[in-house]
């Protein structure tokens, strides 16, 4: 698919191929001195977030789209995203991209949305609102002399799930969600969807230098233990498994659920972290955000992967390193949240989010050996119970 073209802007370069290809050269001197030069630079977290005034927002988003209404702020870690409203209550959100995420990238994940609503138009997914001219994004130039990308979005009512009361029917419902999200993905290709992201668990080797930051003796040792783990039990494997675009941050804030019926899903939002990766990735980095909230923080991951596994089956391949991946998810969330609250502490409370419960996943999961946590997380699937 061709990318359209919206301008360009500045970001960390990488051939498309390391993005989950981790086997290709891995001895290469040139390649490693570029990886550790550029390993916490890349998809937009080096730079902060646009800071337009709502005002301006405003009045571009008249000139733009011919809406008129009040504009709110969204939370967002890398873009500045905006609720437009108009005076009939009709919503809309209105994305102004890090000035380091570049045309392709968000060509990508435009694409990609219309992709799923032409193959799969009952997932409800937020779909892409054309300017008056036509196009589906647009290079601004701000009062600041700034440069960014703008599109609009449709707007889709719900409750995130991280303000409602887990449940396993609940958890279930989103694995399900998630792999027909994934299965209408299959298929989809953009000469971008190999874009560097550190938000990838199939590549969390390339944050071994950030080991270092992490002053607290106790999490510096399990932060070592699991990258260790990662580096001989999963990174010489992700080659030979299936790969495809995924939306790799389907989380708790990501997903909306209706007020009254809190296991019917009425929205997946924020395919910021979408990318070409290895499909237990995928599973993995969901599953990673079910270990709070239940006694034996096995039984959420356990739930979510078997109803996963019902839908669209993991390979054994898949199985092997599922639980690896999703304690990979940890430590990268761990790593990377603890830069960026330094580098950003204005906005170190939404960046934080999930660090914590970083933390004690990996607490919980250092005891265990690697077959004693794969075990737990597949009893569904390995008794055969997959409701």
């Amino acid at each position: 698919m061709a990318t359209t073209s919206v301008g360009s802007t500045t970001s960390v370069s990488f051939p498309a191929c390391w993005a989950f290809d981790p086997y290709r050269g891995p001895h290469d001197e040139e390649r490693n001195m570029m990886l550790k030069e550029h390993s916490t630079e890349a998809a937009a977290l080096n730079t902060a977030a646009p800071a337009v005034s709502l005002s301006e927002i405003q009045s571009r988003v008249a000139g733009l789209y011919g809406i008129e209404g009040t504009v709110r702020l969204l939370a967002a870690e890398r873009d500045q995203n905006c609720c437009i409203e108009q005076a009939d209550g009709q919503r809309f959100v209105f994305k102004i991209s890090n000035q380091s995420e570049s045309a392709p990238v968000v060509d990508f994940q435009i694409a990609a949305l219309n992709y799923v609503a032409e193959s799969s138009p009952a997932l409800p997914i937020p779909r892409v609102v054309p300017t008056l001219s036509g196009k589906s994004c647009e290079n601004v130039t701000w009062q600041d002399g700034s440069t960014t990308l703008v599109r609009m979005l449709s707007y889709l009512d719900g409750v995130q799930i991280k303000e409602t009361i887990r449940t396993s029917a609940q958890r279930r419902t989103m694995a399900t969600c998630l792999a027909r999200l994934d299965l209408a993905l299959q298929g989809f290709s953009h000469p971008a969807a190999s874009h560097d992201l550190l938000w990838n668990v199939s590549a969390a080797h390339r944050l071994t230098e950030q080991l270092e930051s992490v002053i607290d003796p106790e999490r510096s040792r399990l932060a070592g233990k699991f990258m260790a783990r990662f580096q001989q039990h999963v990174l010489p494997y992700l080659p030979a498994l299936r790969a495809q675009v995924i939306h790799n941050d389907f989380h708790l804030y990501n997903v909306l659920v209706a007020p009254e019926e809190q296991d019917r899903i009425t929205g997946i939002i924020d395919f910021g972290d979408l990318l070409y990766a290895p499909l237990v990735g995928e599973v993995a980095t969901a599953a990673a955000f079910h270990m709070a909230g239940c006694a034996d923080p096995f039984e959420g991951p356990a739930e979510f992967v078997a109803a996963y596994h019902r839908t669209l089956a993991l390979t054994a391949a898949e199985q092997e390193i599922v639980t690896d991946l999703m304690a990979t998810r940890h430590l990268i969330t761990a790593l990377i949240s603890e830069w960026r609250a330094v580098r950003y502490p204005h906005n170190r409370d939404y960046i934080l989010r999930h660090n914590p419960a970083a933390w004690e996943a990996l607490s919980q999961m250092a005891d265990l050996s690697r077959n004693d946590a794969r075990d737990r997380l597949l009893a569904e699937i390995c008794n055969g119970r997959h409701p």
